[in-house]
């Protein structure tokens, strides 16, 4: 019924090569592909680099102050649930003044679309370091370097009771489409990771992984109830080694893809879907794809409810009934 470009609108006026343009392209297409009509779909964000994704979308949107994305986009789905709700911010709009947000909408389970696009540095203010900038980082905000440990965006996730996180790389077309979709068709909040290089301030931060030989050689792209092999001929697999994951090679010491760890992403315990978020180079490949995806109930749906099961015991439905029930006298 719709193609990308009945969801574009603008010019794009980020730096060439940004990771920005490529996952444009990527939602355009993934929106096309869920078929939700543009008039029926509202894309909120905040400031930042890529919070003015919604200025290039040919649907409902809101471009809103510092942080504050996740806040809006919850009042914008409770006040009208028909809407569907994509809110995108960096990870400095969306984990540092928006970190309270960011947590709440999570543990609220608020049915938004929340995308993280995360390239470890601020780039509208001009390369300050980030939430998620490594320890050591040099900046013009840190010209010594940070002395300060990164947040992972999937611990947030998972210890605000999250119940949806996948993660993709801005330059996979195909593998972004797919969390996209994914999100979608999640019932709550769902959190995207999107890895992008700021090919000005912070050129090079995801390259292990940023192009398709990085990938198959770095990554392992996860799908629920398949077993967990990655390398460039699916020779390398995970296994569990104690309370951790151990990277094994097909045909070592007798092991056969019968030992491989087989994806749970409907698992109620997030223990090794965790694990499996934080999983970093050089030792473990990086997690690509829907790692957590569970169902619960929806914070929109039960003030709705709550609601209409509230106001089918009230002896009034509306301010002059509500008058009524008062006592009353006549004047004459």
């Amino acid at each position: 019924m719709f193609t990308a470009k009945d969801y574009k609108k603008g010019q794009p006026r980020w730096c060439p090569g940004c990771g920005d343009h490529f996952f444009l392209a990527s939602l355009h297409k993934a929106m096309a592909e869920i078929g939700v009509a543009p008039w029926d779909i509202a894309v909120i964000s905040g400031i930042g680099c890529s919070s003015r994704l919604p200025h290039y979308m040919n649907t409902y949107g809101m471009n809103t102050i510092h942080g504050r994305a996740a806040a809006i986009a919850t009042g914008c789905k409770v006040a009208n649930p028909n809407l569907t709700v994509w809110q995108v911010s960096g990870d400095g709009d969306g984990l540092a003044i928006g970190g309270n947000h960011f947590i709440h909408a999570n543990r609220r389970n608020i049915n938004l679309n929340m995308i993280l696009l995360n390239n470890r540095i601020y780039g509208l203010t001009k390369g300050q370091y980030s939430p998620t900038s490594p320890r050591g980082f040099v900046s013009k905000s840190s010209p010594y370097g940070t002395v300060e440990d990164p947040f992972r965006p999937a611990e947030l996730c998972f210890g605000a009771r999250g119940h949806f996180f996948a993660r993709a790389v801005a330059t996979d077309a195909a593998g972004t489409v797919e969390i996209l979709k994914a999100a979608y068709n999640h019932q709550g909040a769902s959190v995207c990771e999107i890895l992008q290089n700021c090919v000005i301030f912070n050129n090079g931060t995801h390259d292990s992984v940023y192009n398709k030989e990085g990938r198959a050689k770095n990554a392992i792209f996860l799908k629920h109830g398949q077993p967990m092999l990655f390398g460039e001929n699916n020779e390398y697999g995970l296994m569990q080694e104690g309370f951790g994951l151990k990277v094994v090679k097909l045909g070592e010491n007798g092991i056969t893809e019968k030992d491989i760890l087989v994806h749970d992403a409907h698992c109620q315990d997030d223990t090794l879907q965790l694990k499996l978020a934080l999983m970093e180079g050089p030792d473990f490949p990086i997690a690509l794809g829907v790692i957590r995806d569970v169902e619960a109930p929806t914070y929109d749906e039960a003030v709705h409810a709550q609601i209409a099961d509230v106001a089918a015991k009230k002896k009034y439905h509306n301010f002059e009934e509500l008058l009524m029930t008062n006592d009353t006298w006549e004047v004459k």
